[in-house]
């Protein structure tokens, strides 16, 4: 399949791997600052700025664009206002599919953002692959990693249930299949790992590779937010963040999926060997 691909979202972690990912010179990198990418993925990569926020911006992104992988910046919750003209814009530009990183359980949750974009794309009337992913590995060497690499611990309200967590590298993996083979319109995939751990389990797993203590700490909802708030987090960043974690509270995030296996041909990657590879980043 040929095919120019607009990835947004390219200077974060799946981003990233995506470009990594797709074969040289199929995709464009879009992101607020081009110059993050450039400095990640070198000088050679086609980058442009991009800001959902700023409907200028997306004409040159889509131009010469038939296959667009779509992620949701974190602090977008307004989708009718930053989402919908998008899609308007990329289904004037002719773009053919809209790969779409979802979450995994979203149809039993319309109260997410990520819910409501799936909708927006059904509406647009583009093709679409839906990938559904569980927890990434990757959130506690990002979002958590100060809390883990400073004071040792594991600070999220999960209760004692399972999640089934993805590494992104998968993620980004079955997202280059999907972009660059035919047959994958319509269809919705479920991403997770080969296991399905407690925070207990993930802190003892990180306690071994990284030689050290690692505590878990389930906080009250209330006491989440004060938190993360007292953090710097964004209010609507917060609430997406209390409303994934009451999910998992309730089991709704411990289910495993074939997808990655059947589709890749190797198992996950595992949690373990996560934790292993990134080890410099609690430091």
């Amino acid at each position: 399949m040929n095919s120019r691909i607009l990835v947004t979202g390219a200077g974060g972690n799946v981003g990233r791997e995506l470009m990594r990912a797709l074969p040289p010179g199929s995709a464009r990198a879009a992101d607020i600052s081009p110059a993050t990418i450039i400095q990640a993925l070198g000088s050679d990569i086609d980058a442009v700025r991009f800001d959902f926020g700023d409907p200028t911006t997306y004409a040159p992104a889509l131009e010469n664009i038939s296959r667009l992988f779509l992620l949701r910046p974190p602090a977008i919750t307004d989708i009718p206002r930053y989402i919908t003209p998008f899609l308007q814009a990329a289904k004037r530009a002719g773009v053919q599919q809209i790969v779409f990183l979802s979450i995994q359980g979203v149809e039993n949750n319309k109260q997410v953002p990520h819910y409501k974009i799936e909708q927006a794309i059904r509406a647009a009337e583009i093709p679409y692959t839906f990938l559904r992913c569980g927890f990434f590995m990757q959130n506690l060497a990002t979002t958590h990693r100060d809390e883990i690499r400073e004071r040792h611990v594991i600070d999220v309200p999960a209760g004692k249930s399972r999640t089934s967590f993805v590494d992104v590298r998968d993620i980004a993996a079955f997202a280059s299949v999907v972009l660059t083979e035919a047959g994958h319109e319509g269809k919705v995939y479920t991403l997770t790992g080969s296991q399905a751990l407690d925070y207990y389990q993930v802190a003892d797993i990180m306690s071994d590779v990284l030689g050290h203590p690692i505590t878990y700490k389930d906080p009250s909802i209330p006491k989440f937010i004060i938190h993360q708030r007292k953090a710097g987090r964004p209010w609507g960043m917060t609430m997406v963040m209390t409303m994934l974690y009451t999910i998992t509270r309730f089991g709704n995030a411990s289910s495993i999926s074939d997808d990655v296996q059947n589709l890749l041909g190797r198992p996950p990657i595992s949690f373990r060997q996560f934790v292993e590879d990134h080890q410099s980043a609690w430091a």
